[in-house]
Parts: structure tokens; C-alpha cells; sequence
């Protein structure tokens, strides 16, 4: 089987995760991703440890699987003319150069056009164009800054002081957008024959995904409350304290809260508090989850989730993420898959959320080496293209 994308070709000039991100999961569809790279490789390579060899980190292995690697130094002209060439053979172009310098080097959109009208250009920035922010370097934590969601932490823990989320989420959010990006310009060009530029810029996806909630009462023109979903910012969401761990317990429903009462013996409290409405447990949400976490400790994690379960209140306990690999739903499902790499040994290659009635995901090849399909991908375009010289002849 080769996936829903086979006979999709995409060249992937983006490095570290935003863009790496949105052309795994399109690699995961069965799209041919190649992977251009320069001499010294993909930058994220170097991010983490290897298992064996230089350049093999565990977060490019975990973004790049499904992909074959060419090594073109760009400065030369003879590669520029083999990454020209590979691009008409492309239906997708997505880089995160800027386009001035992609411009310099002869693989601006307009110049492309030229030579493949019907190719998808997709360019992935920190910031959108035509804004004063236009051409500033952005990584995630710039983003998370800019966006506003750094100082959300602050706010739950009352300090006022901005922290980071700790994860590439802006970039990874990014990569979602991008990848969403890419199919519907597709599309697009199934039903026309077009193809297009499409830019997708960090900020202003990043932006779009946390304010979502985040716009609140600034929504309406004049505000009729402050920004933030006052939900995910009370201090006093947390994950409950027990007798041997944590637990997440979500009474999300007015009709929840009393059942979660009665399940941790103390039945009256709505009543004590005087919390008779559903607008009350809106108002005093905060009394709700401060008495929950004073009964939580009663009990261990595994009676309450037992007991929560039952009463068909959502909950699981908390886990710290070393124990994913054993998650007994996980490995019934398969979600995470042990394979064996050619250079770096046994490995856990995690597999697709999403299932597709009508179709299997593909076998992937392995993360490549940098470079490894350099030449595999040389003869072919030999064979389209005959005038591009060899590497023998380039030497």
C-alpha cells in the first residue's frame, strides 16, 4: 500500500521542527518527501544524543522518518541546477529560507513558476508578510512570547512572572498549520490545475490556535470581560494530590459536580458552600476544586480512578512521560512502534493518530542519514534529466 499521498512529491528544504514537522506527517500519508540539506546537515540533527551515529538525535529521528536525505551545497551552481531540477519533477516546494536570500539563489516563487507552473510553493516564516514584524528571526520561544502565551503561567500561579511552555509548541502548531496547508492547495490543484504560494507564518498561526479561548471577553467591541478562558487560567486547576500520585479529575458538566461529591463522601458540601446553581458553580469554581484536593489525598490514584470511572466522571491519573512506552492503551493499539534502524540500533517510532477507514499507512524508510540518498536520488534525475552532471563530473 502507498498511502493516500503516493505519487505526491514534495521537496522539503526546512530544517529543525515547524517545517520538519508538517512534511512528517505528510510523509506519513505516503508522499515521496526528499529532503534537501546542506553539507553539514539539518541543524536539529545535533539536538539530543545519539545512539550511534553524529547527526541522529532522538528529535530528528522523531520528525524526519519516511524521508530520503540529499546533501546539496547550494553555493555551488551545479547543485543549484540538481535542486532546480528535482523541483520539476516536484507538486510541493515548502522551505523556510527567507525570500530574499531563496530569491538570490534563483528558487524564488516567480522564478519557479517558470518551471513548473503547477507547483505548490510554500514558504514558512516566523512572521506573516506586510507587518512591521516582517523578516525577524522567530524560534518557538519568541513565539510564545509574542503571542502572549508565556505570561498564562504567571497568571495560574499568581507569581505574574512569564514562563515558557515547556514544549516546541509553536513550532509544532505551525507545522500543523503548514501541513494543513499543503493538502489544501493540493486539493485545489486536483480540481484546477493551479498551483500557488502559500505562506505560513509562526506568529499569526501560533496566535490563531492560543487565542481561540484565549480572546475571551475581547471578542466584542467594547470588551465585556478580559481576555484569557478563565477556566484554564484559575489557580486552582490542578491536577489533584493523592495518596501515592496525582490525578486529573474533570467534573465539566453542571450535573457533574454533585456525583463528584457523593464519590468522594462528602455529599454535602454544594449545599455547605452554598452552591445551588450552575451559575454558583461558575462563580465559585475555585471552592469546588479547593475542597476536591483536600478529599483526594484520602485515597490512592488507582481507587480513585476506579471509583471516578464508574460514576462516569472523566479522570486519569498522572503519569510522567517515561512511563508512555508502557501505557497499557498505547501498546494495545500499537500507537508506539519498536523497529530496528539500519545505523542506530533498536528504536520507538511513534505511529499516526489519525486512522483511515479506506486506507493503511505505508511502510516508512527509516531517518536518514545526512545525505544517505544523495546519490539514489542523483541517478534518478540522470534519468529525467540527462544534462545535469554526475558527482564524478562536478568534482
Amino acid at each position: 500500500m502507498g498511502g493516500m499521498l503516493r505519487g505526491v512529491r514534495i521537496i522539503d528544504m526546512t530544517s529543525v521542527v515547524f517545517g520538519p514537522y508538517a512534511t512528517q506527517m505528510l510523509a506519513g500519508l505516503g508522499a515521496d518527501v526528499i529532503k534537501v540539506e546542506a553539507p553539514q546537515g539539518d541543524q536539529f540533527r545535533y539536538s539530543g544524543k545519539p545512539a550511534a551515529s553524529r547527526g541522529m538525535s532522538p528529535g530528528f529521528m522523531a520528525l524526519n522518518c519516511g524521508k530520503r536525505s540529499i546533501v546539496l551545497d547550494l553555493k555551488t551552481e551545479e547543485d543549484r541546477a540538481v535542486l532546480g531540477e528535482l523541483i520539476r519533477t516536484a507538486d510541493i516546494f515548502i522551505h523556510n529560507v527567507r525570500l530574499k536570500a531563496i530569491e538570490a539563489l534563483g528558487f524564488a516563487p516567480d522564478q519557479l513558476e517558470a518551471i513548473n507552473p503547477g507547483l505548490i510553493y510554500i514558504h514558512c516564516t516566523g512572521f506573516g508578510s506586510g507587518g512591521p514584524y516582517d523578516g525577524l528571526q522567530a524560534y518557538d520561544d519568541v513565539i510564545q512570547a509574542a503571542s502572549g502565551a508565556a505570561t498564562l503561567s504567571g497568571r495560574v500561579d499568581g507569581t505574574g512572572t512569564p514562563r515558557y511552555i515547556p514544549s516546541l509548541i509553536a513550532d509544532k502548531v505551525a507545522g500543523l498549520y503548514g501541513a494543513q496547508a499543503a493538502l489544501a492547495a493540493y486539493v485545489h490543484k486536483l480540481r484546477t490545475g493551479e498551483g500557488q504560494f502559500v505562506e505560513v507564518p509562526m506568529f499569526e498561526a501560533f496566535t490563531h490556535f492560543m487565542m481561540a479561548e484565549h480572546l475571551g471577553g475581547l471578542t466584542f467591541d467594547p470588551p465585556n470581560a478580559p481576555e484569557g478562558y478563565f477556566r484554564q487560567i484559575d489557580p486552582d486547576r490542578q491536577p489533584f494530590p493523592t495518596k501515592d500520585g496525582h490525578i486529573s479529575i474533570v467534573p465539566y458538566t453542571a450535573d457533574s459536580w454533585p456525583v463528584v461529591f457523593e464519590v468522594a463522601e462528602d455529599a454535602d458540601f454544594l449545599h455547605r458552600a452554598g452552591i445551588n446553581t450552575p451559575k454558583d458553580q461558575v462563580l465559585k469554581q475555585h471552592l469546588l476544586y479547593r475542597r476536591l484536593a483536600e478529599l483526594t489525598p484520602q485515597r490512592t490514584t488507582a481507587d480513585w480512578v476506579a471509583r471516578f470511572t464508574q460514576a462516569r466522571i472523566p479522570c486519569m491519573p498522572v503519569r510522567d512521560l517515561a512511563h508512555m512506552l508502557e501505557d497499557p492503551h498505547l501498546k494495545e493499539t500499537g500507537f508506539f512502534k519498536r523497529e530496528e534502524h539500519p545505523t542506530e540500533g533498536t528504536w520507538y517510532q511513534m505511529s499516526s493518530p489519525v486512522r483511515y477507514a479506506c486506507a493503511i499507512a505505508p511502510p516508512q524508510i527509516p531517518p536518514p542519514l545526512t545525505g544517505e540518498h544523495t546519490e539514489q536520488i542523483r541517478a534518478d534525475i540522470q534519468r529525467h534529466f540527462p544534462h545535469i552532471p554526475t558527482p564524478e563530473e562536478t568534482q
